[in-house]
């Protein structure tokens, strides 16, 4: 197709090129995505779009002079969700399918391959996949919170190599081009570290969205570490997409990995969501030696937060509140609160041996954290 010789690509597209005039949906900013999409799938590029809006759609619907509880909103997104599909509907000649997801249904391995199984055969039968949090249902507990991280973590399942997040910026400036005139566009960025981060300037100018050039950060942090190129561009702008199209940036690329986290230690990393906290003493992030070990017993917890079972994600952090690492626990939190106390019949932390607290295998080092 182009230079970029892209295969699968996600598309994420906000709230704001959905609803613009928060009075249910537009066509306005559709119709050059939805060419796009046309042209990728004519020259052989598979792509799974990922769709904000559903609130944002059907607030129209709702008296808005009043206060907007959890409950309305929910609701706004189960009206706005239908309208939604059926814009994208109209504009496709061909099928498309709807996947609502929550984090709970990446959390759990077997949920996460099994919507990497249905999204494959959609995309084998030529069906376009849109996905987007169910927001209609799920809880604070279970939300991702934002399309722009449900986009990198679709991305990694559904092994893409491009990931393309649609701003109303044309991409990642050095300062908030809205109140900095001379706020220069990067290009390019190979890494994304603390200085990028802190180039973010909060949400887009359109309000009605709930992510920012934050979020779309840790969706790129997260995508290229899986090894896919990820752009962040003008969506506004059907400019963007035919330069896209021709192989040219139009706004800001991060470039991938050279060498990518595994699977598993990118799902452990960047997917699963950490059901509670393993405080380790400060020496612990002394001891971790250049090969990204991680050895600890029971003697060096300090304390352990929250409650989870054997097999959920935890976070291992020292005493003043560095991060370590993220890891499947091989302990319930109980069981560790009394290895802690060394409240735990001596038996059984001799056997410790035999059953770690966390498993190699399972263990992802956070650098910089």
């Amino acid at each position: 197709m182009n230079e970029f010789h892209w295969r699968r690509v996600v598309l994420k597209v906000g709230s704001a090129l959905i609803a613009p005039d928060k009075n249910g949906c537009s066509s306005r900013y559709l119709l050059s995505i939805a060419e796009f999409i046309i042209k990728c799938r004519m020259h052989g590029v598979q792509v799974v779009l990922v769709s904000s809006g559903s609130v944002a759609a059907g607030s129209h619907a709702f008296d808005t002079e009043k206060e907007r509880s959890i409950a309305v909103k929910k609701a706004m997104a189960a009206k706005g969700q239908m309208d939604m599909m059926g814009s994208w509907d109209r504009l496709f000649d061909f099928p498309v399918a709807q996947l609502l997801l929550t984090q709970g249904d990446l959390q759990i391995r077997d949920r996460y391959h099994s919507i990497r199984e249905t999204a494959f055969e959609l995309l084998n039968n030529d069906i376009l996949p849109i996905v987007n949090e169910n927001d209609a249902v799920t809880s604070d507990e279970q939300k991702v919170g934002d399309n722009d991280n449900l986009s990198a973590m679709i991305a990694a399942s559904v092994d893409a190599d491009c990931l393309i997040i649609c701003s109303d910026v044309d991409g990642l400036y050095d300062d908030n081009p809205n109140t900095n005139k001379d706020a220069k566009l990067l290009k390019q960025v190979e890494k994304i570290d603390a200085d990028i981060y802190a180039m973010a300037s909060g949400p887009e100018t359109g309000g009605v969205g709930t992510g920012g050039m934050r979020t779309k950060l840790e969706a790129a942090e997260k995508a290229t570490s899986n090894g896919i190129l990820t752009f962040i561009v003008n969506g506004l702008k059907t400019s963007s997409f035919n330069q896209l199209f021709e192989g040219k940036n139009p706004g800001t690329v991060f470039l991938p990995f050279e060498k990518p986290l595994e699977d598993h230690i990118h799902w452990i990393t960047h997917t699963s969501k950490a059901r509670g906290e393993v405080i380790v003493r400060n020496e612990i992030a002394d001891r971790m030696g250049g090969d990204e070990t991680l050895n600890f017993d029971h003697k060096d917890i300090i304390n352990v937060v929250g409650e989870f079972a054997i097999g959920d994600t935890i976070l291992v952090r020292t005493e003043k509140g560095k991060k370590l690492a993220k890891a499947t626990s091989q302990h319930s939190s109980c069981v560790l609160s009394l290895m802690a106390d060394e409240n735990i019949d001596e038996s059984v932390l001799e056997s410790e041996d035999d059953n770690p607290i966390i498993s190699e295998n399972t263990l992802a080092i956070l650098e910089n954290k």
